[in-house]
């Protein structure tokens, strides 16, 4: 095999291939791993996983043969199992027996080119494939016995770096024309050139960093305000008649238009129109900015101490006694979506894969009332998680009769205080715009003349109001609270720890915390090849009766144990 170069997607599939280690390449490593390792077992106990086969429908029916993808996606799983970059994974392949042993290649194979890889990856991408090496190692498990619908599994979320820096709002706009002419330059560079002038040239050569900008709050109002005149002025040109096809189409043009309007206003007046930087309190929500214009998909959020801008990535496995932890779904968000946003998701995911749990245990952030609801009667999945507490001051407290203490009659729409007295009023509402809630008030005279007053309410007007949730999920908040006192409660969300354990072995393994790619779509791919990755290695160390890892203690904690 000579080393083969990325040249195009006209590359047909020989799916009759076969794949045998050649004589010499066992014999050596043999010699070298009496025993085996773990990358020869993916061929001794896992038969290599995949096979060409499985790709047949991402290649033409003809062209020009193509590098076995079956090579190519266990070379992939190998890298993120032991976390390499391309190059370091095809030297690998080049030089490593183990490696060669795996893709059935002679000890004076040369491997492939790097840059193969990532249109491997790409290839994945553009076909809608990103998840078929992470279900080849499902089914393979399925197939042994090791994995099935039902029984229980544990979903968590852990924040991803993106692989871009932080930047304020000042040194995106900068940073973003920068880009903007550096994209420009390269594609119509002579249309670039009679556009500008060298102040230009001087002003976006380097980097926009905020030791370069100024220091005062009026020069810095100024250096902004310059710069959305000149990006506007950009924008203005690309968009003219007679500006090159290849400048309007490019997406660094779609990109500065869409932070400039983040951050800048165009004033219109009698003077003209007049461009305004936007006040802080103007911008759009962290949801929705931009913060890099390398990578508009990534966003910015802040969870107890930890900030960052980037994304989320949600993992989901079985735990199981008897079975692997395996794991079954990834979810890939940005950073400012809240975990509560992906549980159904990942029921619909496990859904269509046919692995539904029985049981779903995830913390805080994965479950609500709308969602113990829409977990049990869409899917039948038990979701287990501690609630939010009321934070209303009665419930607080503890000494003053919070929604809980009122009796709630859900066919004669009404609620009953502790005193006795009836609701006025009973009025479906949406709270935020988006959650369905019944506002439940009481007559003033009733409030004003009851003595229990000082435990229920503390408005001016004597009225209490209480809100609610629509009857099914009051009900299952209302359940779920009491659940949550019990001892069958304690240990089952016991159990949710574990997937930390996951967590931290894909940020050794595969430095799951950061990602090497720009976008949402490159770093979900890396995420799921991460996930098969370490599913292979679950799969060999089960094969091989390794018990599961249990929770570690320090010396000084095991010291007390063994006294106690």
């Amino acid at each position: 095999m000579q080393p083969q170069a990325s040249q195009g997607w006209a590359m047909s599939l020989d799916v009759k291939r076969t794949y045998v280690v050649p004589d010499q390449t066992a014999q050596v490593a043999r010699a070298i791993f009496p025993n085996g390792n773990p990358v020869m077992r993916l061929y001794d106990d896992l038969y290599r996983v995949v096979a060409d086969r499985d790709f047949a429908d991402l290649f033409p029916a003809r062209g020009r043969p193509a590098e076995a993808p079956a090579r190519l996606a266990l070379a992939t799983l190998l890298q993120f199992m032991e976390g390499l970059t391309d190059r370091q994974a095809a030297d690998a392949v080049r030089t490593r027996i183990d490696w060669k042993y795996l893709l059935c290649l002679e000890l004076t194979d040369v491997g492939f080119d790097h840059t193969v890889l990532s249109e491997f990856r790409t290839r994945l991408l553009a076909h809608g494939a990103e998840s078929r090496l992470l279900d080849a190692t499902l089914k393979l498990a399925r197939e042994r016995g090791l994995l099935k619908g039902g029984g229980r599994q544990r979903s968590d979320s852990t924040h991803v770096l993106g692989a871009m820096r932080t930047m304020s709002r000042l040194e995106v706009v900068g940073e973003t024309l920068r880009y903007a002419l550096n994209a420009l330059a390269t594609v119509a560079p002579d249309w670039l050139r009679a556009c500008t002038t060298p102040t230009w040239a001087e002003r976006y050569e380097l980097r926009a960093s905020e030791f370069r900008l100024p220091k005062s709050q009026t020069g810095r109002r100024a250096w902004a305000v310059q710069t959305g005149v000149d990006g506007f002025t950009l924008l203005a040109l690309a968009t003219a008649d007679g500006a090159p096809p290849v400048v309007r189409d490019a997406a660094a043009l779609e990109t500065l238009r869409r932070v400039w309007v983040q951050n800048f206003l165009v004033e219109h007046g009698p003077e003209g129109a007049r461009v305004e930087w936007r006040t802080n309190d103007q911008v759009p929500p962290s949801g929705r900015y931009i913060g890099s214009p390398y990578d508009v998909e990534a966003r910015y959020a802040s969870k107890g101490a930890t900030v960052w801008s980037g994304y989320k990535v949600h993992l989901t496995e079985t735990c199981d006694e008897g079975t692997p932890n395996l794991i079954t779904n990834v979810e890939t968000t940005t950073a400012a979506v809240s975990d509560d946003a992906t549980t159904s998701t990942i029921h619909a995911a496990l859904a269509a894969r046919g692995l539904l749990p029985k049981t779903h245990i995830a913390d805080t952030g994965f479950v609500n009332a709308a969602l113990f609801v829409d977990a049990q009667e869409r899917y039948g999945v038990d979701l287990i998680g501690p609630t939010r507490g009321d934070r209303q001051w009665q419930a607080r407290a503890g000494a003053g009769f919070a929604a809980r203490d009122f009796a709630i009659d859900f066919v004669q729409q009404r609620a009953t205080c502790p005193a006795g007295k009836r609701s006025q009023s009973w009025t479906p509402a949406l709270a935020r715009g988006t959650t369905p809630v019944i506002k439940i008030k009481f007559a003033p005279s009733d409030c004003r003349a009851c003595p229990l007053r000082p435990q229920c309410t503390r408005a001016s007007t004597a009225r209490r109001a209480i809100t609610i949730r629509p009857e099914a999920q009051h009900e299952a908040l209302r359940v779920g609270r009491a659940r949550e006192q019990t001892a069958d409660f304690a240990a089952e969300y016991a159990r949710r720890a574990g997937v930390e354990g996951t967590i931290a072995q894909g940020v050794r393994s595969s430095r799951l915390r950061r990602t090497p790619y720009f976008g949402h779509a490159k770093t979900h791919l890396a995420h799921l090849m991460t996930a098969a990755a370490m599913n292979l290695a679950r799969l060999l160390r089960w094969l091989a009766d390794e018990p599961k890892a249990r929770t570690r203690h320090s010396a000084f904690a095991r010291l007390h144990q063994l006294a106690a």
